[in-house]
């Protein structure tokens, strides 16, 4: 049934393309603080992510390679679980580029195949791919996405008129089409200003700026100046799917052990019973645990 069109408060979902060293973990952190609440980063930069802790309070979980999708969705849905407002993913072209990204899988799958056949292997690919944005895109949280540029030289003028070679960006280092899974894709240069490539917010068009908290603020208020949203059945699927992943990646992957912990919960009801009150206690629960296995990792006590 066709209904009005009318836009519905929202989480954000920004891209934040450029070169190495055009400032995209320092923007994303700056913007994250603008939205306001807890910040979590994911870091796939050798432990970068550390690097910025006098600019506010986040947390930080790093990922060593290999960079598998698979350690990025479990990254996700801990954050999720663990209640924070805004996830920064610093960076998302590892789960493309890097090593045990989805081109190495892609390449190690074309190998292992008698025929050789690259574009068979894109099959085993693509849903893996399409696994990843489909979380980022139905998260609780706020998702800030880094991704590098690929880079070249060309010669501009400055401000002056005069000539001067200049290291520039050009396409983010992802799957093509990548950038469109955003509302809003900021391409930065070397002197950190930002151009914005996509915008359905239409808040940044024709402008060139630095991100600033304001920016983040400024975002805010667009994301929550739409009508109240209404969880729909989808809204509902994507959040006891999250739930579901969530206890799958605390227990190691054992299905029954995960679907023993959620049915305590909701006293051994069917999903499709489930209330927003068990899936609100299922979000508390997943969150406590991941707290205390934390707690008992750095212990270095099994879990």
């Amino acid at each position: 049934m066709f209904r009005k069109a009318e836009r519905r408060k929202a989480k954000l979902r920004l891209a934040i393309t450029g070169p190495a060293g055009s400032g995209k973990t320092y923007g994303a952190l700056t913007l994250a603080q603008g939205l306001g609440g807890r910040i979590a980063m994911i870091d796939t930069e050798n432990g970068s992510g550390d690097l910025y802790a006098d600019m506010c309070d986040y947390d930080v979980e790093t990922l060593s390679a290999p960079y598998s999708i698979q350690k990025y969705l479990a990254a996700i849905h801990e954050a999720e679980a663990s209640g924070y407002d805004v996830l920064i993913i610093d960076s998302l072209s590892h789960a493309w580029a890097g090593e045990g990204g989805l081109l190495d899988v892609h390449q190690h799958l074309t190998q292992s195949m008698k025929s050789g056949n690259s574009y068979a292997a894109w099959n085993k690919i693509t849903p893996m791919h399409n696994k990843l944005i489909e979380t980022m895109l139905a998260s609780s949280c706020h998702i800030i996405g880094t991704m590098r540029s690929k880079t070249d030289y060309a010669q501009l003028q400055n401000d002056k008129g005069r000539s001067e070679i200049r290291k520039v960006g050009l396409a983010p280092v992802q799957r093509d089409g990548m950038d469109y899974e955003f509302t809003v894709v900021f391409d930065l240069s070397m002197d950190h200003s930002v151009t914005v490539s996509k915008d359905r917010t239409g808040l940044f068009d024709g402008q060139i700026f630095q991100i600033t908290q304001d920016t983040g603020k400024i975002l805010k208020g667009w994301l929550n100046s739409g009508a109240e949203s209404i969880p729909n059945a989808q809204d509902i699927r994507n959040t006891i799917n999250r739930l579901y992943y969530g206890y799958m990646e605390l227990f190691g992957q054992d299905q029954t052990a995960a679907q023993s912990a959620m049915q305590a919960i909701t006293d051994g009801r069917p999903s499709r019973e489930w209330t927003q009150d068990d899936m609100k206690r299922l979000s508390e629960d997943l969150a406590l645990r991941f707290q205390k296995k934390g707690v008992m990792d750095e212990m270095g006590e099994p879990v």
